[in-house]
């Protein structure tokens, strides 16, 4: 059926997205007024918004390569087969993220380990060297709500171990670690655009890698009728580029937009830093409430802050108490971000009875024993979170209004 131009501008209109991302979609639409049909496409076009994006998406993060796909999901299978995870292997993940990156290790037919956290809502290095086996392929960092993992650490012990690393930056889009981009330190980094991530084009994701081999295969996955390559039809150039795939590819609009976000991408972070410090400062007198530690203060993307309660009684009070402060984890609230509510994983459901990949012939270790209770670090630390979310819009009356509640809480212990 037709597309026609002005219909698909009043459709726009609606979602009420930022002038700049109307105005990018806007000029696709424009340029294909005379065209029978609306070229929405990334491949075979050109002017892509989407090849636009990946280049500027390459050159904001410092990587080699950026290839843009459907969703952050997306992003994380491609890349853990591009990294040659599969049938046999295990890849560890923290007990505190959302379930798409355990569930993207089952996707690509591997066992996910779970390890724990640490105060700084990160993977626990010693955790992850200690649940290490013979079937370890890669360890998958994730840099949950903005908060660095301590990479230099875990690059050594991938190095160590002769392991793959797969960074899920979802929530920590423009974020770094002693200076570079959190995404570009391991094999493979993953991000995601959907409506609540910094870079928000309503979905979308990103994969960065300086290994071209790794690329070149993430490609073939995101698009297994090859419409990425030069010669779509040719014979396979490398050993490993072709094989069968998905179709993960972004398109002209979401391209467009996330475009127009990721050139927002610096300023809104350097509010976003700018208020978090201010807080902070203000902060300095707590007694009982602790500021959790950060791996990198000058590379946190600082849309959160995270206190510490001294037991999780006193973080239920703090976050009905003081406005603008929310907890992570209540019993009572099944919530997807906490091993704890991933029965897929914890009763090794699958999507039919064969119940690969936990019965795979190739996989010669012994299965994880999945429950509850395995990861009672990463439990207690969650429970004692009071999380405060950082606007890129407060004043500085705003900030104090908030710290002062913070401290008379505190103060009242």
């Amino acid at each position: 059926m037709e597309i026609k131009t002005e219909e698909l501008k009043e459709i726009i209109e609606l979602w009420n997205l930022p002038e700049n991302a109307r105005q990018e979609i806007f000029s696709i639409l424009d340029r294909n007024r005379n065209a029978p049909k609306a070229q929405l496409f990334r491949y075979y076009k050109e002017n892509s918004k989407v090849e636009r994006l990946e280049k500027e998406f390459a050159a904001a993060s410092g990587a080699k390569y950026a290839l843009a796909v459907n969703s952050g999901t997306s992003a994380l299978i491609a890349a853990l087969v591009a990294c040659g995870v599969g049938p046999g292997d295990e890849v560890i993940v923290p007990g505190y993220t959302f379930f798409a990156s355990a569930s993207a290790v089952v996707v690509a037919k591997a066992i996910p380990v779970i390890a724990e956290v640490d105060q700084t809502l990160t993977l626990d290095i010693s955790d992850v060297e200690r649940k290490i086996t013979k079937q370890t392929k890669a360890i998958l960092p994730v840099h949950m709500r903005g908060l660095p993992c301590d990479m230099r650490s875990l690059t050594k012990l991938a190095q160590k171990y002769g392991l793959k690393v797969i960074e899920d930056v979802a929530q920590a889009a423009g974020g770094r670690y002693q200076g570079k981009w959190l995404g570009t330190w391991g094999d493979a980094g993953c991000f995601s655009f959907d409506y609540f991530k910094i870079v928000a084009s309503g979905e979308g994701g990103m994969i960065t890698t300086n290994d071209e081999k790794v690329y070149i295969r993430a490609q073939s996955y995101h698009d297994t009728a090859a419409c990425w390559r030069p010669n779509r039809y040719a014979r396979e150039r490398m050993p490993g580029e072709l094989f069968c795939g998905e179709n993960y590819r972004m398109s002209e609009v979401h391209g467009a937009i996330a475009l127009a976000q990721l050139r927002k991408l610096e300023h809104y972070l350097a509010c976003c830093r700018k208020n978090k410090k201010l807080l902070k400062e203000r902060l300095i007198g707590l007694k009982n409430l602790q500021l959790a530690p950060v791996h990198d203060e000058e590379g946190d993307c600082s849309v959160n802050l995270i206190l510490l309660a001294p037991d999780s009684q006193t973080a239920k009070r703090a976050v009905s108490t003081v406005k603008g402060t929310g907890g992570i984890y209540d019993q009572t609230v099944r919530d997807w971000h906490i091993y704890r509510y991933w029965e897929h994983i914890l009763e090794r459901k699958t999507a039919t009875a064969e119940g690969c990949p936990y019965t795979c012939p190739y996989y010669k270790g012994k299965l994880p024993a999945y429950h509850p209770e395995m990861c009672p670090q990463t439990v207690d630390i969650l429970s004692r979170v009071v999380c405060v979310g950082i606007s890129n819009v407060w004043s500085v009356a705003d900030i104090d209004r908030l710290a002062e509640e913070i401290l008379d809480f505190d103060r009242k212990l």
